[in-house]
C-alpha cells in the first residue's frame, strides 16, 4: 500500500506520520507538497498536524484552498482512505469532507498530553483492529480542538455511527466528548489526537499503531483478487 503525507507550509507532524508508515508499518510512503495536482498513484492519503499557513484566519481555512486539496477530495470520492489528524482534521472540516467545525479549547489554552480515548466504533476501516469500547492512550496537542456541530448534524452522526473516538475525560469541551468522526461512507476519518505519536512503547504507548495497521489490512483485503 502506498501512502501520501501531504505537507503544507506550517505542517510539523509530517515526519512523525512518515515514520509511522515507513518504519513501523513498513509500507511505501512519500511526502507530497501542497501544490501537487495528482494523487492518483497513492492508495491512502494522510493529512498531518501542525499549523498550516500559520493558522491565519482560522485553522485549516487557507490550506483548504491548496491545489492538493482538490485531489484529496477526488481521492475521498473514489473511496480511498483519507486520514486527517489535528490540523488535518481541521482542514477536512474546512473543505467539507467532514461536517462540523472547530472552536478554541474551552480553557483557551494549548494542551499537549496523553489522553484516554474510547473506541466508539470499531467497524470502520480505521478501527477494526480495536475492540468496541476499548480505551486507548493517544496524545493530544492542540489549541483549537473543541469540536462543534449543530443538533441536526449531531443526530446524523449518531444515526450513521460516524462518531469513532470519544474522550474518556473531555479535555477541550468538544460536544458529546467527540475526538474523531468519519464521513457517511466511512473512508474519511478526522481526529484531534495524534495516533502517529503513539506507535512505539518507547513513547509510552503503541495504541495508535493499530489504527494504521487496520487501514493496511482492510485495504489489502478489499484489493484481493481471486483467480
Amino acid at each position: 500500500m502506498k501512502f501520501a503525507v501531504i505537507v503544507f507550509p506550517g505542517s510539523n507532524c509530517d515526519v512523525d506520520m512518515y515514520h509511522a508508515i515507513k518504519d513501523e508499518l513498513g509500507e511505501d510512503v512519500e511526502y507530497v507538497r501542497h501544490d501537487a495536482t495528482d494523487l492518483s498513484e497513492f492508495d491512502g492519503i494522510l493529512l498531518p498536524g501542525g499549523f498550516s499557513y500559520g493558522d491565519y484566519l482560522r485553522s485549516g481555512a487557507i490550506a483548504r484552498f491548496s491545489n492538493v486539496m482538490k485531489e484529496v477530495v477526488k481521492a475521498a470520492e473514489a473511496g480511498k482512505p483519507v486520514l486527517g489528524v489535528c490540523n488535518g482534521f481541521q482542514i477536512l472540516l474546512e473543505v467539507g469532507l467532514l461536517p462540523g467545525a472547530m472552536k478554541r479549547n474551552e480553557n483557551l489554552k494549548f494542551m499537549c498530553r496523553p489522553v484516554n480515548l474510547v473506541v466508539a466504533n470499531n467497524e470502520t476501516l480505521f478501527t477494526t483492529g480495536y475492540e468496541k469500547d476499548e480505551v486507548i492512550s493517544v496524545p493530544i496537542a492542540h489549541g483549537e480542538g473543541n469540536y462543534y456541530c449543530d443538533e441536526q448534524t449531531l443526530q446524523t452522526l449518531k444515526e450513521n455511527n460516524q462518531i469513532v473516538f470519544t474522550y474518556e475525560k473531555n479535555p477541550n469541551g468538544s460536544i458529546e466528548d467527540i475526538a474523531g468522526i468519519t464521513n457517511e461512507r466511512g473512508n474519511v476519518l478526522g481526529m484531534m489526537p495524534h495516533p502517529e505519536r503513539a506507535v512505539d512503547e518507547l513513547l509510552k504507548s503503541a495504541d495508535g499503531l493499530t489504527l494504521f495497521q487496520s487501514i493496511v489490512k482492510n485495504w489489502r483485503e478489499s484489493h484481493v483478487t481471486t483467480a
